[in-house]
């Protein structure tokens, strides 16, 4: 018993001397906070104590560094409730759904009224609406309504207040309490404090707003977006300064920061403390007080140096050779240096308590943004540093991604804040998460075609997928076909024996009726006769009788063996998300002209196939018919020679890769070529007229354009079918200029790869080769 008790002893005594030892430290400071008087407690970090801060700061500095008194949550509240009454709307209470039943999604905008004042932003974000698919000049078809009355800057201290607007507002027949409305705005709000109040009343209108506070914004219904400069581009926009060889992630600054320092107001308090974490070497923070008119007169002991520090360091520099960027609130949540870190692929640092972040409801910012804490300023080095290497490096890839995905241009910020609204209207055909998340984007992954990922070109390889093992040959005639001569009918002979076929479609695209079914040859595969229109974009159109993941399209004048066919196809499989073909053409920058200029000749480069023969995915139908603008078909179709431009660039503009080429056998000489237009050093380029009566070359051969829309014309003299040839190719170089316009950019990417069979031309016995017979003389 006296030994039992003698170890319980030492094992309670070993306890207390383990608990002193290890957290005396401690209890000491618990004992030192506990006896503080109950008024004098504070909210935790204790600034002014000493012990905690002793290697950052003067206590009465920091004490000193704050915004002045602010209302309350509940009084904020107060106020927006007075001015935005139906805070509680959902889409299920404050959006009539029938609107939107018969017609589809479509947005019409009030007409313009003569004197009404509008911003150049502001014209921008209704142009891009106007050239968008959804836009509708019929109020009856709509289903949302956006305002003539430019609603962007609502300080009424700027001089594009708009004034009155709800009595304007009031007037229009349409407004019904704003229901169906979509208001843009991108500041709100005036010295001091910086509210969200808009100066009238949105009624129960959809609000897409910049600085967005999460206490005022009603999820589901509301949408932030991002706040983007006057002079952000309407369309295009610029790259992102990431490039392939940008490894390691790590660059010369860790953490950076320039900008203004807010002396007083809000904001103040986070700018005020940045210069904390600044160390010189691998942390850059510098700060500025020249701004305001009267920054003088608030001017403080750190002014002088800091203004002196500002200067020795250029924005751009900085940017381009920092790993971290601080976003930092200014006087409203959000900030034009957001978007400038997400283009530089400077990973976001966010320090703006309380933002509701832009898209938030479909981007997972969690994947490109490191979101802070204003109170826990001094955490931040700290935190960045344990970011690993290969986390930095996909933080930087989505940076990005997200960049040129939704905020390069006022047309995709204004794109998907309506694809985010079309996907809460129509809930089953709504995009997950993953698309918006992943590339290409979710503003290419039309939720029409499919809602799984895996009938999409592009996450084949995520999603551990293939394509279909067949294909659809779609045949565009123009000609009547009489005879098993035609052209057209030897083609059908050949693709028809590919063991990879699996129907052939012709599109007939001739006023008069197509021969009847004894003409036709007789195939192992069915053959479809589809009626078309005359336009060219008719081939491109998503036609239900196509089932299976690829696409051949061929012209009549076509001509492919079918080892040619089942050897295009099979590298097809590998790369489905591209076009690969076999007739080839190329662009570059003619800089005389200060224009882009378009070539056949031979080069070591190519950027388009033509789809005169080419395989591509059938989803590229759906985007050509449904995503682009309808008068962007209406262009090539009124031009008549570039619809396989057209193809090319919407294919390189979502998937940011080139086309591929593959090999065939080249059975006739290039004829002598003509002069038509200028090569990048100036020179002139050579291209051979399409002379009737002549044998044309196959596709190997870098020939003219020979028009593939319309019947051959009768004979002519040589010389006036080389100036109709000539004619045409200046009509290509024309409709390859627009499309640069219409774009923004020139999306098409070069490449010098060719793809050929294994074993292509070795000397070794053709028993050994499987496409041996592309290799006849």
């Amino acid at each position: 018993m006296q030994t039992r008790k003698k170890y319980i002893f030492l094992t309670f005594l070993a306890s207390w001397l383990l608990l002193f030892f290890f957290g005396g430290d401690q209890l000491r400071r618990f004992t030192f906070f506990s006896s503080k008087k109950a008024g004098a407690l504070r909210n935790w970090p204790r600034w002014t104590d000493r012990s905690l801060l002793r290697s950052f700061a003067d206590a009465e500095e920091l004490q000193g560094d704050g915004d002045p008194p602010l209302q309350s949550p509940k009084a904020r509240r107060a106020a927006w409730l007075n001015v935005y009454k139906n805070s509680r709307c959902r889409m299920e209470t404050c959006f009539n759904f029938s609107r939107c039943e018969k017609h589809g999604f479509k947005v019409f905008i009030y007409p313009w009224e003569r004197g009404d004042p509008v911003s150049d932003t502001y014209l921008k974000i209704l142009t891009s609406i106007e050239k968008s698919r959804y836009y509708t000049p019929n109020p009856e078809e709509a289903c949302l309504f956006v305002l003539n009355i430019d609603t962007l800057d609502r300080d009424h201290l700027s001089a594009q207040y708009v004034h009155n607007i709800n009595e304007k507002i009031q007037s229009f027949p349409l407004w019904n309490d704003g229901r169906n409305h979509l208001i843009f705005n991108l500041y709100s709000g005036t010295w001091p404090n910086y509210t969200e109040d808009l100066g009238f009343d949105i009624g129960q209108a959809i609000l897409a707003k910049a600085s967005f506070y999460t206490e005022n914004f009603r999820p589901g219904f509301d949408i932030s977006i991002p706040l983007f400069s006057k002079d952000h581009p309407q369309r295009g926009g610029e790259r992102g300064w990431l490039y392939q060889n940008a490894v390691p992630p790590k660059k010369k600054y860790l953490l950076v920061f320039k900008g203004k320092r807010y002396l007083t107001g809000i904001g103040s308090s986070t700018r005020n403390a940045l210069h904390h974490i600044h160390n010189g070497k691998d942390i850059i923070s510098l700060t500025t007080c020249k701004h305001g008119k009267d920054w003088e007169k608030h001017k403080d002991a750190r002014c002088d140096k800091d203004n002196i520090d500002y200067e020795k360091f250029d924005y751009r520099e900085l940017l381009h050779n920092s790993t971290f960027c601080i976003v930092p609130r200014g006087r409203r949540l959000g900030s034009f240096r957001f978007l400038e870190a997400l283009q530089a692929a400077c990973v976001p640092v966010l320090l703006s308590d309380g933002w509701e972040l832009p898209f938030s409801e479909a981007i997972d910012w969690g994947k490109a943004a490191v979101v802070g804490n204003e109170r826990l300023l001094l955490q931040i080095p700290s935190a960045v540093r344990c970011v690993r290497p290969e986390r930095l490096l996909a933080f930087q890839q989505q940076t990005q991604f997200l960049w040129d995905a939704y905020f390069s241009s006022v047309d995709k910020i204004v794109h998907a804040t309506l694809e985010i609204v079309r996907d809460r209207l129509f809930p089953r055909r709504s995009r997950a998460r993953f698309f918006w998340n992943a590339l290409p984007g979710g503003l290419v992954a039309l939720p029409d075609f499919s809602t799984r990922a895996g009938d999409f070109p592009f996450y084949y390889l995520q999603q551990g997928s293939s394509p279909s093992d067949k294909f659809t040959a779609l045949i565009r005639a123009v000609c009547p076909a009489v005879s098993l001569s035609q052209p057209v009918l030897r083609l059908i002979e050949a693709v028809s024996a590919s063991q990879y076929c699996a129907q052939i479609l012709v599109l007939w695209s001739c006023e008069k009726p197509p021969p009847p079914r004894g003409k036709w040859p007789r195939t192992a595969v069915p053959l479809t006769v589809i009626r078309g229109r005359t336009k060219l974009s008719d081939r491109f159109f998503p036609y239900p009788a196509i089932q299976t993941d690829a696409v051949l399209s061929l012209d009549e004048g076509s001509s492919l063996s079918t080892s040619e066919v089942d050897f295009a196809f099979a590298v097809w499989r590998s790369f489905p998300e591209r076009v690969v073909g076999f007739p080839v053409r190329s662009h570059f920058w003619d800089a005389g002209r200060k224009r882009w200029g378009y070539t056949s000749t031979w080069t070591n480069e190519l950027s388009i196939v033509l789809t005169a023969a080419a395989f591509y995915h059938r989803y590229y139908h759906s985007l050509f018919t449904d995503y682009l603008p309808a008068a962007l078909r209406d262009l090539v179709d009124r031009l008549a020679t570039c619809e396989d431009i057209l193809m090319n660039f919407l294919v390189a503009a979502v998937t940011k890769l080139p086309p591929i080429k593959v090999t065939q056998w080249k059975q006739h000489q290039e004829p002598v070529g003509q002069q038509v237009g200028r090569g990048e050093d100036g020179a002139r380029v050579l291209a051979s007229p399409s002379v009737p009566g002549e044998r044309q070359p196959r596709f190997g051969h870098r020939v003219p354009e020979r028009s593939r829309s319309f019947p051959r014309p009768p004979a002519q003299v040589k010389g006036t079918a080389a100036s109709a040839s000539a004619l045409r190719f200046s009509q290509r170089q024309d409709c390859l200029n627009q499309l640069v316009d219409w774009f923004g950019y020139m999306p098409l990417v070069s490449s010098q790869l060719r793809l050929d069979p294994v074993l292509f031309k070795d000397q070794v016995s053709i028993l050994r080769k499987k496409y041996w017979s592309l290799e006849k003389p």
